[in-house]
Formats: structure tokens, sequence, C-alpha cells
């Protein structure tokens, strides 16, 4: 071990401080610092990403994708073999009504009443599907692009490509109430990107700052002391990193420290929701689902280049039983929340380069999942579905007031225009000004990518 003598340290330090203090310069002047904003490979429509994430998978056939056929089966086999991973039974029309909305006039569940009235603004993708009908690996594809092996997740590949307009706040915030979903962290981590582009959680259903994000405030030194202090641990860090340059672990390590004390400025003021105007508060609803649409929009408007809010951890769109109860009661906590949403971004002028998407893992089956239906015909619920499932977005260069694909006529398979997880991962890269064949990051010998070897962009539903 190498010990300096007191001459030796002061004479490092003040250089050290002086590097620091270049460092401050050059990363506020966007030439260094791993949240550097960054230029796409070309120009894209959209800046920013909110992603909605509906965990469990959310039933197409009772939201986003009506299905008048299956009223004609009611309680009776549909003439189609459906590939399922448990017992179905007989067929299961939608407890709610669709109705037309808007000039576009798409239909749109009775769930979404609030919601339906932005279709013009939003479109509706009827056609996704994806590998397999469980939550562990779906949830992976959806969020990171494969199965099982660790992959970056979608939000820190944005950040790794585009950097963040905010260097106090992370490129990539995770908005998940109550714990984590299957899976846990791996839904927002980065893999074998740097360390500085995964997503960075905050448990939402703590009303409190200090609770949601975690020693945020120094209870024992001065801001002013605690910041000679870090410049002098900053020091001590590098010099300690020049014979370790390739442990990434550490720099990722160093970099969060950093950016720990730089949040204690702003996390305050960006989660603190009584800073905005009591209509503003009213329009979202004082609802867990409502704090957290609005926390998403102040991120985004601080900077913050993803944000993903999931609709609990639990897995609340997993409807296996008492589908027309728990469907409802979902649809109350994200109608109005979801709506303000887009209203408040369309007002500030947001919308137009905000990314926003909403979906989740799969879908369901069109057909009452057994043996639900045996026992209780008022629980019957609906199976996982990978073969065909919706998913919406609006803004960002997406093309208002549309639907893109089809499912069959009782909504269980994709026939029409079928988008796959990768062609919507390509096209959402595409509208953020990314090739994804293009956009890659070397790892291991090998050049790796969001899409893999897979994905076509969708470029009917851009705008």
């Amino acid at each position: 071990m190498n010990l300096l003598n007191r001459r030796e340290l002061f004479r490092r330090a003040g250089t050290g401080m002086g590097m620091l203090g270049l460092a401050g310069v050059l990363e506020q002047a966007g030439l260094a610092g791993p949240l550097t904003p960054h230029k796409p490979q070309f120009p894209g429509k959209a800046k920013r990403v909110i992603h909605i994430f509906a965990n469990g998978g959310p039933s197409q056939m009772d939201t986003f994708d009506p299905k008048p056929a299956l009223a004609k089966y009611a309680g009776q086999a549909l003439p189609v073999h459906l590939r399922t991973e448990r017992k179905t039974g007989t067929a299961l029309p939608s407890p709610f009504e669709f109705r037309k909305y808007g000039q576009s006039g798409i239909e749109v569940s009775d769930v979404f009443a609030k919601l339906g009235q932005h279709v013009d603004d939003m479109c509706v993708i009827r056609s996704m599907h994806t590998d397999v009908p469980n939550h562990e690996p779906s949830l992976m594809m959806m969020n990171c692009g494969a199965q099982q092996q660790s992959r970056p997740s979608f939000g820190s590949w944005v950040v790794y490509g585009l950097g963040s307009e905010n260097q106090n706040l992370p490129g990539f915030v995770s908005l998940c109430p109550g714990g984590l979903p299957i899976r846990g962290a791996q839904n927002w981590k980065s893999a074998f990107l740097p360390g500085a582009y995964q997503g960075t959680h905050i448990d939402t259903r703590e009303t409190g700052l200090e609770r949601m994000v975690e020693n945020v405030k120094n209870q024992l030194t001065q801001r002013s002391e605690q910041q000679k202090q870090l410049e002098l641990l900053a020091v001590m860090n590098r010099e300690h990193q020049k014979t370790r340059s390739e442990d990434e672990a550490l720099e990722a390590r160093v970099q969060s420290f950093e950016l720990a004390f730089r949040m204690q400025m702003e996390a305050e003021d960006v989660f603190d929701l009584s800073k905005e105007p009591q209509h503003v508060r009213d329009m979202y609803g004082d609802t867990l689902h409502g704090r957290q649409m609005l926390m998403a929009r102040r991120l985004v408007e601080k900077g913050v280049r993803v944000v993903q809010v999931w609709h609990g951890a639990g897995q609340p769109w997993d409807t296996h039983d008492d589908v027309a109860k728990r469907v409802k009661r979902l649809g109350q906590e994200s109608d109005q929340p979801i709506a303000a949403l887009l209203t408040d971004l369309k007002q500030r002028g947001m919308l137009e380069d905000t990314l926003v998407i909403w979906g989740g893992e799969f879908g369901r089956t069109p057909v009452v999942e057994l043996p639900s239906f045996g026992s209780n015909a008022g629980t019957a619920g609906r199976d996982h579905n990978s073969y065909g499932f919706s998913i919406w977005m609006a803004g960002g260069g997406v093309k208002g007031g549309t639907v893109y694909g089809a499912t069959d006529e009782f909504g269980f398979r994709s026939v029409e225009n079928r988008v796959h997880v990768h062609d919507l991962h390509a096209t959402l890269l595409h509208l953020l000004g990314f090739d994804h064949e293009k956009f890659t990051f070397r790892y291991a010998g090998r050049d790796f990518r969001l899409t893999d070897v897979h994905g076509q962009v969708v470029k009917p539903v851009i705008a």
C-alpha cells in the first residue's frame, strides 16, 4: 500500500480540487459527464419518454379492442383453437360498453371514458404480440428486449443515447409503489451499460420525500460543510480509480454518490406536489396514481429523460377472476390521472416532443379461465395471452387518431399488421432519433442492441 506524506497529500488534493472544478465547468457546459445531453443519430421527434406500465397484462377486449362477436358466442366454445397455458372455458363477452370518441371515432371502453376524449392524439396498436404467456419473461421482453439474458432496459438505452437535460436528477426514474414488481430492479437495470444509466426506483406509495428517497437530506452536516467533505472524497476517489480504470462497478458507485449529493439540491423541489396550483392537483386527483402521474410530468419538465410509471407492483391487471369488478376498479384508478397527464402536457406545449406509452407485458384471453367459471360465473376471469394485445402511444411524433393492426374477431390472436415487441422498440428508438440497427454498445466482443437481431420500424404510426 502506498501511503502519502502530508506534503504530497496537500499537493495532490490542491491539483485535484482544480480538476474537480474543471470537471464541473465542463459538465455544466455539456462537455463531460455520463448524463451530459447528446445529439441522436438523426433529428428525433421525441425528446423524452413517459412509459405507463399496466403491470400484469390488461385485457384488450375490455379496454381498447372491442369484440362484439364474443356476445354471439357467450357461454359457448369458440370456433377457433386457443393455445393457452391453462385450461380455458367458453366465450366471455366484455361487461363494458365501447363508445366512439373524437373526430377519429376510435372505440374505447367506458373503463377509460376520460382518456377516450384524447383519442385524436393517440395511436392504438391492436396487433401486439410477444413470445410467451408468462409474466417474468414477458416483463423482461417488454422492458429489456430479451426474455432471460441480462440486458439493459429500454430506459437505460435511451439515457445512454441521449443523456439527460438535468445533471442534478437521475436520467431515468421508475415510479413504482408498494415494493418491486416481478424480477424487481431488473425491469429498469442498465446491465452491461454504465451504471449511471440505470433507473432510480422511487416508492410512490410513500408521501414524505425522505421516505420516497432515502437519505435525501443530511441531518448532521450543513450543506457547505458537506460539499467540502464530498469534494475531498471525490479527489480521493479519482486517485483511487487511476489504477482501476477498468472497474466499471467502482465508477458506477462513485457516480451514484455524486448524483446523490446533487439530488439533495433538486429532489425536494420536484417531488413536492404542494408547489403545484390546486386546480392542477385536482385535475390529476389526490390518489396514488394521480400523484404518480403528476410527479412524472414534473420530472420530465425538470429534464429527466425517461420516467416509467407503474400501475402497482403486485400484478393489478392480472385479472384471472372477477374481470367486471377488477377491471372497473383498475380503470377508475387510471382513467382520470392519465387523461390529466395528456391534458397537462398538451397545455404546456410538451406533448409534441414527449412520447407517452401505455400498456402491459401481454394481453388476456377472450374466454373464461377455469375453474373460476365452473364454480361461480360472477367471478369469471381471463387467462394470459401472448398472441394478441393492445398498447397505445401519444405525442412525440406519433400519428394521433389512428388504429394500427387488428386481432381476429374474438381478440385472441393478432392477424393484421402484426407488431412484435422488438418492432415496438425499433419504432420508439426511431421516434427518439436512433436507427435501432446502428444504435449499439460494445460488450464482451459483440455489438449489442436493444432489439438484438430483430425488429422493424412501424412507419405507418409515425406522423
